[in-house]
């Protein structure tokens, strides 16, 4: 029996939670599968795992053979490529995850340019705001938002995003500019589900940085949705700068309360399983994100064109600022 083949079925079989499911992804027969796993087992003298007619589960022997099984066979994997690599051009299927408003925003219209730079590398994009098991969906790359804190995980950053407070001259027309946090309470506020600190809002008050407690008005699971929200009057949102350029350079939301809000700096990370980056195909996706969304596209120190300065300056009568640091995405 050859170790190796043995070792990698029954990682597959934890990682997709089947025998039939491993099966699919070796190329081999369930039953076939089920016989390497059972001469595995036979040559370590112990039971690797709990099988039932409804679910499978590891034992801690199995555990533990997991955890060292996973790393042989990611160095295994990284010899190689990184052998095959050598001299070589970046080519073959790249699976890439990716949060649904980065991608709708940046990521897609970029894409176009990284495939004429390598037109040998095949993009699989799956687009979902969910967090997934890169190593249990076979993802070679995830863009995330936040520190990432799975070991298993390599974090490349790409770009810091800033989220501000946002909302329609239209709402704000309706229901009067908040002057201060308090006055909040009063506005219909945006709040996203899936932020661990989503209905708490900094605000720099008498000198001193204060968290409140937000209530919302309305609550969603996804930025695009809370971004269309905003821009449809919905009401006041904690969004990042590099979705909302092009709606505040085209005079569809307008910053609230900037002079006391503190604004909200979090990493934008391109994260791939250990190993992963010796792949020239995983390397040279990462490189080129880090060269077109590295210097924050998205964000200028220069004033708007004049026919944008002098609507927002109509708006900032009453808001103050002029959102001067926004440009519009070339999409």
């Amino acid at each position: 029996m050859d170790a190796a083949t043995a070792m990698q079925a029954f990682v597959r079989i934890v990682e997709r939670g089947s025998f039939s499911r491993a099966a699919d992804d070796l190329g081999i027969t369930p039953s076939a599968v089920s016989r390497l796993i059972s001469r595995l087992e036979d040559r370590l003298g112990v039971r690797l795992l709990h099988r039932t007619t409804r679910r499978l589960s590891l034992t801690p022997e199995g555990e533990t053979y997991h955890l060292r099984a996973r790393d042989i066979l990611a160095a295994i994997a990284d010899a190689d490529a990184e052998a095959a690599g050598a001299g070589q051009t970046p080519r073959g299927r790249l699976r890439v995850n990716c949060t649904t408003a980065f991608a709708l925003h940046h990521l897609v219209p970029a894409l176009p340019d990284f495939a004429a730079r390598h037109p040998e590398v095949k993009i699989e994009l799956a687009v979902s705001d969910r967090v997934i098991d890169l190593l249990a969906e076979n993802a070679d790359v995830a863009i995330r938002v936040g520190e990432v804190t799975d070991p298993s995980l390599v974090a490349r950053k790409i770009v810091d995003i800033e989220r501000s407070l946002f909302a329609s001259p239209d709402y704000l027309a309706r229901r009067g500019v908040p002057r201060s946090p308090e006055q909040l309470r009063n506005h219909d506020c945006i709040i996203l589900s899936m932020l661990p600190s989503g209905h708490y809002w900094q605000f720099r008050v008498g000198g001193k940085v204060e968290r409140y407690e937000i209530p919302s008005s309305i609550l969603v699971d996804s930025v695009d949705a809370a971004l269309r929200l905003a821009t449809a009057g919905g009401g006041i949102g904690r969004l990042a700068d590099a979705l909302v350029a092009d709606d505040v350079c085209a005079g569809r939301l307008v910053p609230v309360l900037e002079d006391c809000y503190v604004t909200e700096r979090v990493p934008l990370n391109a994260v791939y399983p250990q190993g992963r980056h010796r792949m020239l195909k995983v390397r040279a996706f990462i490189d080129f994100l880090v060269e077109r969304f590295g210097r924050a596209p998205w964000r200028v120190q220069q004033p708007p064109p004049p026919e944008r300065a002098r609507s927002a300056g109509r708006i900032n009568v009453k808001l103050g600022k002029s959102p001067t640091h926004y440009r519009r995405s070339t999409r």
